[in-house]
């Protein structure tokens, strides 16, 4: 029971590390590359960062004006700790964004700012998100329209974004609205990799009449159970075995070698995997 504990409060600690870093990394990022350049997030930080154009206040506060309402509508939609962490993410965000202002800016040059503006965003984001915290109220409105409508979380934040990108390039010139579309997908990719991890999953489904040999050269090479499927063959009319798995990105090199090194008749498919719940990796047999 001790032990739980000291793992429960060890990993609470390590999510807050991760909290932080991200949010000064995304802080670092929006004050030292895109807005010297006039390159703009989307969600409440663009907004915020074209109103700071306009209005007499700095954007990290803005920042936190903004999201104190959608802070309220997580609070109701997922809970306590939700509140806390976002909370925590966005002020240290804000306070940030203070303390980089005054620094010297990285660079004028607009492709060098959308792109490492948009990796060093996406890589602190992503932080913040694999850490159970956000720094902007549009994914909490988005996840409340989607629970209401038939959009889903990922459109309605385009949809958003789409509005915000086009007054920043109504506003600001149509350069500055493309740069920071370009900037948005660099970031919206740094995100996947850093919240799915570089050992991104994937499923892999091969269809064989072989489906013994093939299931024992996969828990041999490496350590996985497959799942069994029955089927047969629309046109040959003969029984197939269709195997289901799970593998890391970097073994799909090696799984490709071991099916043709294998003297079977085998299709196979190689899909993308978004989420893993449970266990699927088994230890090796012992040789």
């Amino acid at each position: 029971m001790k032990n739980m504990k000291m793992r429960n409060l060890s990993e609470r600690l390590w999510n807050f590390v991760l909290l932080s870093l991200g949010a000064i990394i995304a802080a670092f990022a929006v004050e030292e590359f895109l807005a010297p350049n006039n390159i703009f997030d989307g969600g409440i930080v663009g907004i915020s960062m074209i109103l700071s154009h306009f209005l007499p206040v700095s954007t990290g506060i803005l920042v936190v004006i903004i999201n104190i309402p959608f802070l309220f509508m997580g609070y109701r939609q997922l809970g306590k700790v939700f509140l806390v962490k976002a909370a925590y993410a966005m002020v240290l965000f804000s306070s940030f964004l203070s303390v980089f202002d005054g620094w010297r800016n990285a660079t004028y040059d607009s492709l060098l700012a959308t792109v490492f503006g948009g990796v060093s965003l996406g890589l602190g984001v992503g932080l913040v998100l694999k850490s159970g915290g956000c720094l902007d109220g549009t994914e909490i409105v988005a996840i409340y329209v989607n629970k209401r409508s038939h959009l889903s979380v990922g459109r309605t934040i385009l949809l958003i974004n789409i509005v915000i990108y086009s007054i920043a390039g109504a506003i600001f010139g149509l350069e500055s609205g493309l740069y920071s579309i370009l900037m948005y997908f660099i970031s919206s990719k740094l995100i996947d990799i850093v919240e799915s991890g570089m050992e991104q999953a994937k499923a892999i489904m091969v269809i064989t009449e072989d489906g013994e040999a093939v299931a024992d050269a996969i828990y041999k090479n490496f350590g996985r159970t497959v799942t069994f499927i029955r089927g047969e063959g629309l046109i040959s009319g003969t029984e197939k075995d269709v195997l289901y798995c799970v593998v890391t990105r970097a073994e799909i090199f090696d799984f490709r070698k071991m099916i043709d090194a294998l003297d079977v008749n085998a299709f196979t498919t190689i899909t993308d995997v978004s989420e893993i719940i449970g266990n699927h990796v088994k230890e090796t047999k012992a040789s």
